[in-house]
């Protein structure tokens, strides 16, 4: 029988394709019982992945963070378990909002213990809240509803009260001439005023994000240290990231 995760996996990129399927479907795509599907579904809705709706399963809305997730899922798994190597038993990080972001959260409450997180993502905070004994301290501020995160100037005031090592965050889009880019200004800011509290910055994202851009440049080229992606990285794209100074680390 196919493990868990690669189950999840598969049940993802289908619902990608077909946006809703049967249980039954599922079960003779996969080849395992419905009761394994019910149950995979069952843990996959509990993460937010999907929703279940009389005998079939459906993608969560695009929308918010919880529907994003879905997408890529593979490769956001496989680079929040990258990133997770970072971090220790004990540590205290910084992740911003994002749904590679979310994922590392995710991971390192199977793989450490004792890590503090220090977040601006209600989603976050509620998203690892049943699986862990982390300490989490949760950043005030204004509640963007869709995204579940807090923006504005609050964020930066309860920011400046702590240091860390590390903050992990996501993007929408690179060039080279811009450097990394958001497509929310508010949200931009809150990266930039948690990134003062940082010693370097980790940006998390898809190799498809280095063939787009957003609108709001995070200005944040000379504090980001390390790019974790996947392999389908383009080898421009990366030469060009290490001319920056910025480590690439792949997945």
């Amino acid at each position: 029988m196919r493990r868990k995760e690669d189950r999840t996996s598969q049940i993802l990129e289908l619902l990608v394709k077909e946006k809703k399927l049967e249980v039954a479907g599922i079960s003779a795509h996969l080849g395992v019982s419905q009761v394994t599907v019910r149950k995979d579904l069952d843990a996959m809705e509990a993460q937010g992945l999907i929703t279940r709706e009389h005998g079939f399963a459906v993608l969560s809305s695009t929308d918010d963070i919880k529907g994003r997730l879905a997408y890529h899922y593979e490769e956001k798994r496989g680079i929040a378990l990258r990133a997770a190597e970072l971090v220790k038993d004990g540590d205290t990080i910084m992740i911003e909002s994002g749904s590679c972001c979310a994922l590392l959260a995710a991971a390192l409450t199977d793989l450490r213990a004792g890590v503090t997180i220090i977040t601006n993502s209600a989603f976050i905070a509620d998203y690892i809240r049943r699986s862990s004994d982390f300490q989490i301290i949760l950043l005030g501020g204004i509640y963007q509803q869709d995204a579940q995160v807090m923006v504005g100037p609050m964020v930066r005031q309860c920011a400046e009260n702590f240091w860390v090592d590390r903050f992990f965050i996501g993007v929408d889009g690179w060039t080279l001439k811009t450097g990394f880019t958001n497509q929310d200004q508010m949200r931009a800011q809150a990266v930039r005023d948690m990134a003062r509290q940082a010693d370097q910055v980790i940006v998390l994202t898809e190799s498809e994000k280095f063939t787009r851009h957003g609108t709001v440049p995070l200005n944040l080229k000379d504090q980001v240290k390390t790019v974790i992606t996947d392999q389908k990285i383009g080898t421009q794209t990366a030469s060009e990231l290490k001319t920056c100074g910025i480590e690439v680390m792949t997945s």
